[in-house]
């Protein structure tokens, strides 16, 4: 039984050909052209999609084996997105939205979206900075072993809050200050757990991946083994393919 289409991603027509790949439910991904746009489908084999680690590794996977076979030029669709039928994507997307779909196309040619995420440990840099912070470790020996009022918790754990704050958007401005004159547009997400203190994408000139890549390397040598960085140099521009 199928429920319909399932879709990746779009291209500029005459879009990908001859991929083989195999996509969600191990369907084959085909191509299909509405006006100047390609579509990267295969038939959906279910009603709604588990955004699962599998599926969502699937969807991914699709996208950048297209861009790895030379098809760079991508507005990739958010997972899970399912349609009865083309005449629907047509009047829902490309229809009302066939202009703007072209701008995004061009604001990405020549184009690619990087990514930078940095962790540090919390503990470790707690304990760093109350070493660093002569007054902070004056106060921390002279109250050790007193009962503190809550009052006193309260302002140590705000002076704490603010220092590490402080510490964090140091490291941030360095980032920046190496990594922001390379990218046409840059956009700063959600931090994702505790130990992540930035998490930003990058659109860069695809010729300038490997610069960026040697000041992502830099920047990983000047803070040694305070930071873990993960850097990603090659996904779908999620970041920047977003319609107004």
């Amino acid at each position: 039984m199928g429920y319909g289409l399932y879709l990746y991603g779009i291209f500029p027509a005459p879009g990908p050909k001859n991929l083989q790949l195999k996509g969600l439910d191990g369907q084959p991904v085909q191509n299909h052209l509405i006006g100047e746009f390609a579509f990267l489908y295969s038939e959906a084999k279910q009603e709604r999609y588990l955004a699962s680690r599998r599926n969502l590794l699937g969807h991914e996977k699709v996208l950048e084996e297209a861009m790895q076979q030379g098809y760079r030029m991508l507005l990739p669709l958010q997972f899970g997105l399912t349609v009865e039928d083309w005449e629907s994507v047509n009047q829902q997307l490309t229809a009302p939205y066939g202009e703007s779909l072209k701008i995004l196309f061009n604001k990405l040619e020549g184009r690619r979206e990087v990514g930078v995420k940095v962790f540090w440990e919390n503990e470790a840099e707690l304990q760093k900075m109350v070493e660093e912070n002569e007054i902070l470790k004056a106060k921390r020996d002279r109250l050790e072993g007193q009962r503190l009022g809550m009052d006193q918790v309260i302002e140590i754990g705000q002076e704490i809050e603010r220092g590490l704050e402080g510490r964090k958007q140091e490291i941030i401005e360095v980032f920046q200050a190496e990594l922001n004159p390379l990218a046409v547009e840059m956009v700063e997400n959600d931090l994702l757990t505790e130990k992540m203190i930035y998490n930003a994408a990058y659109l860069i000139p695809w010729d300038l991946e490997q610069t960026f890549s040697e000041r992502v390397e830099k920047l990983d040598r000047l803070f040694e083994s305070r930071l873990l960085i993960r850097y990603n140099n090659f996904t779908a521009p999620y970041n920047f393919s977003q319609l107004n």
